[in-house]
């Protein structure tokens, strides 16, 4: 057997097991929100558990009733593709056919029993659907987190060949090995113009070759999987000569346009003329989006304030008890528009932290190499107190003042110095669009262990993506983070 068959087979076998326990476990949640909401909502009597139609007439029992249902859901979950391999593992397609077509088989049962006349339980119809819903989500969240697992081992992922140039290849290699989960490992590259039998790397990444030489890289490398990620050495009829050498269903082949860093949502395709163009939205923060953000924060940082009021007063008293200075700490942050406002904070340094500074940024043990961000693990000014204040967040708490004011939101991109600001180059001033926030992206990403450049690229990201629903997935990370205690210093 040749190793592109092999290849081929690695991964239909880890694709079809997979697939098998989802079916498994997709029965075993259907048949028990079905067969238990009839059990706590009907009983185990005999008699309670059958219906009449209404003409009177005898009908079916309800165990009857059940099994049709589950078969019925089953068979739909089966045909709508919530199992595929484009589906599972990462974003939000798969819970959306599940939650849209259990809805819609919620419509057709009711609609059967009403046409039929069938005198059927409503509470039974309507709590046997929902439950049956959530359940699946649940289930299908785990296995994606056992999935994750998986991949970040380097299992359960396609094998990719990248093609393009020197510069797409390492950038779209970077990216991918960000997100293990996501399930596209890179094991080489293929870059026009170079000679056949060329062995060079880039960016980890090592070059077999011309783009001439990929079916034989996916036959020696048991890849299965070609990205096409642009080159200007690569034109379209070459493109679509290399799909064409790929064995028909043995491989997959995707093409990636240069354009990251950019939501799903915002993404729509329509081939048009043959040309398969991809229409990106371009984002807007303005209008009836912006003022539900607001809204959010008014009603949410009100609900916050009232619950965390006395805790506040006790770090109040602890942190003006156990050290000289002020409770609260003020500091000039640059904000929406890159507008100046004053921050607050619990007081988590010494009263000359500030006097402190510029000796510290010459011989302090810096993480980040001098960058824009000046960051310690072992801040000398930093209290005892403080440091468990900024361990679990505790010492942000008064910005949501700040977010009552409306000086910052939530959720948004960190509120930098001013003396940050005059080192940015030009692209990241795209951050004062958005209102700046108490957490966002790259503080549930790593908090201060990342570098300045993942910081940068996830606060843009979420300034070109940013949703309300984002905010509550970021929201509930942050809970998470700051639950840990880790990456805050």
């Amino acid at each position: 057997m040749s190793a592109s068959v092999a290849s081929g087979l690695a991964r239909d076998d880890w694709q079809r097991r997979y697939a098998r326990r989802l079916i498994v476990t997709d029965f075993l949640v259907v048949v028990w929100a079905v067969i238990g909401v009839q059990l706590v909502w009907l009983g185990t009597d005999e008699a309670a558990a059958t219906f009449t139609n209404l003409a009177g007439d005898p009908g079916l029992g309800y165990s009857f009733i059940s099994a049709g249902i589950i078969a019925l859901w089953m068979l739909v979950i089966s045909v709508t593709g919530s199992r595929g391999p484009r589906v599972i593992g990462i974003g939000t397609t798969e819970y959306r056919i599940l939650i849209d077509w259990g809805l819609r088989l919620l419509l057709i049962t009711a609609s059967i029993f009403y046409f039929l006349k069938l005198d059927v339980a409503r509470g039974y119809v309507l709590l046997a659907f929902p439950i049956g819903i959530a359940a699946l989500l649940a289930s299908r969240w785990l296995w994606r987190q056992w999935l994750r697992v998986e991949r970040e081992k380097g299992r359960y992922s396609s094998r990719v060949i990248l093609v393009g140039s020197r510069e797409s290849v390492q950038h779209f290699a970077r990216e991918l090995a960000r997100q293990p989960w996501a399930g596209y490992r890179v094991i080489a590259a293929c870059v026009p113009g170079e000679a056949s039998g060329t062995y060079a790397a880039v960016g980890g990444v090592k070059i077999i070759g011309g783009v001439d030489d990929v079916p034989r890289a996916l036959e020696t490398l048991g890849a299965d999987t070609v990205v096409v990620c642009g080159s200007d050495d690569l034109p379209p009829q070459r493109v679509r000569e290399l799909s064409w050498q790929l064995e028909s269903g043995r491989y997959q082949f995707v093409v990636a346009p240069n354009l990251t860093d950019i939501g799903g949502p915002r993404i729509h395709t329509r081939p048009v003329a043959g040309l398969p163009l991809i229409h990106v939205e371009t984002p807007r923060y303005d209008g009836m989006k912006r003022y539900t953000k607001r809204a959010f924060d008014v009603v949410a940082t009100s609900c916050m304030l009232a619950i965390l009021a006395v805790p506040m007063l006790i770090i109040a008293v602890i942190v003006k008890t156990t050290s000289p200075g002020g409770v609260l700490f003020r500091q000039e942050r640059v904000g929406l528009n890159a507008q100046t406002f004053h921050m607050l904070k619990f007081r988590s340094m010494r009263e000359d932290a500030e006097q402190l500074m510029a000796n510290l940024e010459q011989n302090g043990d810096r993480l980040d190499n001098g960058g824009v961000l000046f960051k310690m693990r072992e801040d000398p000014r930093v209290t005892n107190v403080g440091r468990v204040l900024r361990r679990y967040s505790l010492d942000e708490l008064p910005q949501l003042l700040n977010v009552l004011g409306g000086s910052m939101s939530l959720v948004g991109p960190r509120p930098p110095l001013a003396r940050e600001v005059s080192l940015y180059d030009r692209h990241v001033h795209r951050r004062f669009l958005v209102t700046p926030g108490i957490t966002g992206l790259w503080q549930v990403s790593g908090r201060s262990d990342l570098s300045w450049e993942d910081s940068v690229r996830l606060d843009l990201f979420y300034v070109e993506n940013w949703s309300l629903t984002g905010d509550l997935v970021i929201l509930g990370r942050t809970a998470r983070a700051v639950a840990r205690g880790s990456g805050a210093y």
